[in-house]
Parts: C-alpha cells; sequence; structure tokens
C-alpha cells in the first residue's frame, strides 16, 4: 500500500485514489443476494464449459474412441442396425473403415475448435459482466447519496441546506445572511470518493463562480471552519483542483479578526465583511466554548503547511500553550472560557456538544502529525484518563456510558454527539499508555455497543439526540425535546472505526440497519428530512436536510461498506465534519510543540 503523495505548494494532482469495488448498495436484496447471486450463476457457467471441454474433447495424443457413449451421436453412422450399445445408440464399421477414422478426427477437431470458442466467449462474457455488475453495485451503493444530491440540485442550489418537503432552500444563524452554498462544499469529498464526479464538477463550477467570502454576514467561526474550510482543503488535496485551495486561504483569512481578543481565544461568531466578532449569548457569562475554539488545529496547520504563512500554526499553537497553563478541576476540561479574563465559565464538562470535538482534535493533532506531536498525544492521555475516571460509568442493566459534569455533580445522559467517542477510543488506543491499547479498543466497543442500543430501543430503530440512564430507564430519551433525529453521524462513524480495527461483522449489521431506517423512515420525494420523535412509528418530519448529511452520514456508511484501502488510516486523518486531510510527513519537528515557524 503506498503512500498518498502530498501536493506541494506548486498544485499538482495527487494520483487518483484506488477507491476498489463498492459493496454497499441501497437494497437489502442487492447488497449481497444479487450480486453473489449474478457472480454464482456466471461462474457456475465458466465452470460447466470448462468441465464440459474437459470430459467431451477427445485426447488428440492417443486418438481415442470416446468411452462416454457420445461419440455415437455426433458422429454420423453408416449402419443403424448393427454394434449398437443401446437402442438408438450407433457404431461406425464396414469395410471402409479408414475413410470413416479420417472423418472422425475431422469431426473431433471441428468439435474441438467449437469448444475453445466457445471457451473464448465466456471468458468475455464473464469480463463484460464483471464491469457490468461493479457498475450496477457502484450505482446501488451512491442512492442515497444521488437522491440527497439531485434534489438540492433541484431545489436548494446555492443556498446552505434544503428543505426537501417545501422543496426549497434552507439556512440557519451558522452560516449568517448569505446563501454560501454549505451542501456544495459540505459534500464535496464525498462526491469525489464515490466516484460522482460529474456532479463534482457540477460543484466546483459553482464554487468557481459563485463562492464569495466578502459578504456582510456574521458566521460561525468553527462552523465554517469545518465545514468550508476543511471541505475544500479535502476537495483540493483529493482532486489537486487549485481553486479549492484558492477558496479555503481566502476564507481563512476572513476568520483570523475572531482571535483579536485579549487572551486569542476566539470569539464564536466573526463578520466576513467587518471583523467584528463576539460570542453566543446563550454562552455561559460571555464564553467562548471548548468544542469550537480548541477544533481548529487541523485545518489551519494545512493551511500553514500549503501556503508557506506560520500565522494559521501560531494562532492554534497559542491556545493550546494557553489551555495547558490552566488549572482543571478534576483534571476535567470545562466547556466554558471566557476570552478576556482567560478563566473558566461554568463547571460543565461533556465528551458529547460543546467539548467534544476538542479531544477528538488533540488526538487526531498527534495522527496527522505521524505521531510526532507528542505534546497532543499527552494532552489527549490525560484528558481520557480523567474522562474515564469520572465521567464514565455502568448502568445498572450493564451498558457503559459517558454522563456530564455539572458543578460537581455527574448528569447520568449522554447524546448522541457522544457516541462519536467509541471510534475515538479506538483510534486512540495504539500508542495509549502503559500498553492499554486492548482496553481501550474494548471501551470504543462498549460506548458502540450502548449507542447501538439507543437506536435499537426506539420504534424507528433511529436513536434520539440524546438518552438517560435513570432507574429503569436505560438508553431511552425522556423528554420529548430529546427524542428527535437530524441525521446524525457519530453512531455509524463509531461504527466504520470500530470495523476498520476489528472487521467485527456486528458493525456492518448495525450500520445496515440504520441506513435501512434512515431510507424508510427520513427519505421523501424531496431528499431526506430528520424526524421529530423516534419513538413515533408514525413520525413527523422536521424538513430540514443537513449539509452534514451529505459530509457525514453517507460518507461514514459508504467507508464501511468499503474496503481499507479506501482512505486507509495510516495515511488520512478525518476532521469533526467527516473530511480528510493527509498526515503531513515533515522533516521539522514543527508539529511536536517545538515554536518553529512552519
Amino acid at each position: 500500500m503506498t503512500t498518498p503523495a502530498l501536493l506541494p505548494l506548486s498544485g499538482r494532482r495527487i494520483p487518483p485514489l484506488n477507491l476498489g469495488p463498492p459493496s454497499f448498495p441501497h437494497h437489502r436484496a442487492t447488497l449481497r443476494l444479487s450480486e453473489k447471486f449474478i457472480l454464482l450463476l456466471i461462474l457456475s457457467a465458466f465452470i460447466t464449459l470448462c468441465f464440459g471441454a474437459f470430459f467431451f474433447l477427445p485426447d488428440s495424443s492417443k486418438h481415442k474412441r470416446f468411452d462416454l457413449g457420445l461419440e455415437d451421436v455426433l458422429i454420423p453412422h453408416v449402419d443403424a442396425n448393427r454394434g449398437a450399445k443401446n437402442p438408438g445408440v450407433f457404431l461406425i464399421h464396414g469395410p471402409d473403415e479408414h475413410r470413416h477414422r479420417e472423418e472422425e478426427e475431422r469431426l473431433r477437431n471441428k468439435i474441438r475448435a467449437d469448444h475453445e470458442k466457445a471457451l473464448e466467449e465466456a471468458k468475455e462474457k464473464l469480463k463484460k459482466s464483471r464491469e457490468e455488475i461493479r457498475a450496477e453495485i457502484q450505482t446501488e451503493k451512491n442512492k442515497m447519496m444521488k437522491h440527497a444530491w439531485d434534489n438540492y440540485r433541484i431545489y436548494g442550489w446555492g443556498h446552505n441546506e434544503l428543505r426537501p418537503i417545501a422543496r426549497k432552500g434552507h439556512s440557519t444563524n451558522i452560516f449568517g445572511s448569505s446563501q454560501m452554498g454549505a451542501t456544495i462544499v459540505d459534500a464535496l469529498d464525498t462526491l469525489y470518493i464515490m466516484g460522482l464526479l460529474d456532479e463534482f464538477r457540477d460543484g466546483q463550477k459553482w464554487i468557481e463562480d459563485n463562492l464569495d467570502f466578502s459578504v456582510n454576514s456574521e458566521v460561525s467561526v468553527f462552523e465554517v471552519n469545518i465545514r468550508f474550510i476543511g471541505g475544500l482543503l479535502s476537495a483540493y488535496y483529493l482532486s489537486g483542483e487549485e481553486i479549492f485551495k484558492i477558496k479555503a486561504v481566502q476564507l481563512a483569512e476572513k476568520l483570523l479578526p475572531a482571535f483579536n481578543t485579549p487572551t486569542g481565544i476566539p470569539w464564536a461568531m466573526v463578520n466576513l465583511k467587518s471583523g467584528v466578532g463576539r460570542n453566543w449569548g446563550w454562552a455561559s457569562a460571555g464564553s467562548s466554548i471548548l468544542a469550537e475554539f480548541g477544533t481548529l488545529h487541523m485545518e489551519f496547520v494545512h493551511l500553514s503547511y500549503l501556503t508557506g504563512d506560520p500565522v494559521y500554526y501560531k494562532k492554534v499553537m497559542h491556545i493550546r500553550k494557553l489551555l495547558q497553563k490552566m488549572d482543571r478541576p478534576n483534571g476535567l476540561y470545562p466547556n466554558y472560557l471566557n476570552p478576556r479574563t482567560g478563566r473558566w465559565g461554568q463547571y460543565h464538562t461533556s465528551v458529547g456538544g460543546l467539548g467534544d470535538s476538542f479531544y477528538e482534535y488533540l488526538l487526531k493533532a498527534w495522527l496527522m502529525s505521524d505521531k510526532t506531536d507528542h505534546e497532543a498525544r499527552k494532552m489527549y492521555d490525560d484528558a481520557i484518563e480523567a474522562i474515564e475516571k469520572h465521567l464514565i460509568k455502568k448502568s445498572r442493566g450493564g451498558l457503559t456510558f459517558i454522563g456530564e459534569w455539572k458543578n460537581g455533580h455527574l448528569e447520568k445522559k449522554m447524546g448522541h454527539l457522544a457516541c462519536f467517542a467509541g471510534g475515538m477510543f479506538a483510534l486512540g488506543a495504539d500508542g495509549s499508555r502503559m500498553d492499554k491499547a486492548g482496553h481501550y479498543l474494548e471501551l470504543g466497543a462498549e460506548i458502540a455497543h450502548t449507542c447501538h442500543e439507543s437506536y435499537d430501543r426506539t420504534a424507528l430503530k433511529l436513536g434520539p439526540e440524546s438518552f438517560k440512564f435513570d432507574g429503569a430507564v436505560e438508553a431511552v430519551a425522556v423528554r420529548q425535546a430529546e427524542k428527535y433525529y437530524i441525521l446524525r453521524p457519530e453512531v455509524i462513524e463509531t461504527y466504520w472505526y470500530l470495523w476498520r480495527f476489528t472487521h467485527d461483522p456486528r458493525y456492518r449489521r448495525w450500520g445496515w440497519e440504520a441506513a435501512l431506517a434512515i431510507e424508510k423512515y427520513c427519505r421523501v420525494s424531496g431528499g431526506f428530512s430528520g424526524v421529530k420523535d423516534v419513538y413515533s412509528s408514525t413520525p413527523t418530519h422536521d424538513d430540514v436536510q443537513q449539509s452534514f448529511f451529505l459530509a457525514e452520514t453517507l460518507k461514514y456508511l459508504y467507508l464501511l461498506f468499503s474496503g481499507d484501502d479506501l482512505l486507509p488510516l495510516d495515511h488520512w486523518v478525518f476532521n469533526t465534519e467527516a473530511h480528510p486531510l493527509p498526515v503531513l510527513h515533515l522533516s521539522n519537528a514543527t508539529l511536536s510543540g517545538n515554536p518553529a515557524v512552519l
């Protein structure tokens, strides 16, 4: 397996990915049965021809008569009344035996030539059929993505997201007031990986002609970074198209004013035109959020790598240095940090919303540096040990879950967002302290099992936004406001990582269950929609096709049913929006905490 070459600053293309034979079709019958049935039929026909050639062709070196009685059918006879072995079977005899032997040999040669011709035709047919089968499987595997993309293309093109029932564009405040084509940018690498290159080129054309960041619009620094910068960088590395790198750098420059705070901890929001920043009004005492300012490292390091400008790298390393100096209650990172004072806000710690991807990026900073960023690995290990000690518990029914720490109290509630942690534990198992790789792989499997239970205990077999472990209630949502499913990817993401590391078939089985449930309950004529209550057998749709559904959920499903040679994890690291970025093999020690610049 060769390491994918990184693009130098000149923008030379990476060699195309070897996508391998796809195997995630749209219908249960075509996933396994149709593929195997067709292949078995063709193989059976081929074997039959081979055995026919073996038994029916004569041995030309010995010129013996057939011993199966078939020569009497194939070779003309001269007398129907003499020498028959069985009724209706005749032998050649008579005074002109030499002439008959010559005729017999001529016919045998003709039979041999006919068989050889049939075998060649069978081989050509088999080759053609395999190609046709692969094309059919690829079509089946891409059907969900095609349905989501094609309807967005028709009804929401250029808008950030799609309302598939109303059949019009949709947006939220994280993208500001402008239509920035979030779904286009977020879906680009998924389209490329799936081989949907016509659709990919449509998206590229829109970006070239329409994507403009000089707009008077206030956007989420975190969301724009992981979806837009991450998506553009991934599309650049996969395709080599220079426009994606150009756009990523243009946007990154617009985000830099968000770091103009007394501490260097960025604001949550920034106006792309004026550069004015602010925090969410609901955040603790005007605080910035750990999962937001802590989820910039991967993209910003790649920006410095591609541009040669150290400013991006310095911004994220400054955040790391500040965090290292701060006291952490019980070794835990609170979710809120005031960018003016540099002090923690409310003591609330979670591995789900508000905290999740901070821990993910500590681990992935180490992986992305080709495991040379030892500082990031130490911060990850320290954090995980504290999380395991204070937040990870077992329910009475034996389910392992990750609770939330609030002001000295453990809340026995786990969010769908926290289900990504099963995959994170598996991904970080190799390289863990005290040779605990097996322990963390098992912990990841336990989290995957719990999250699967949260799906399996609903009417729709889709997981709720959060679920509790109080008394007799386990892995079930209690409040109505927690019963919705908005096409989230985290559970399927964990299935994929666990499949990659264990090849336990349960993860593909669980992933297929989720795919069927999404197809049955979330698919509408105009795309895919979230549902408001996973415990209702007749759910109401929320009429939103999230951009992350195309970027993450469908990509992880596709990868779950693909070979390990598609985006191998020793060469690629996925950002928190599932955009793959290559491991950086650098000769200097910049990414290991060394203050040297790129």
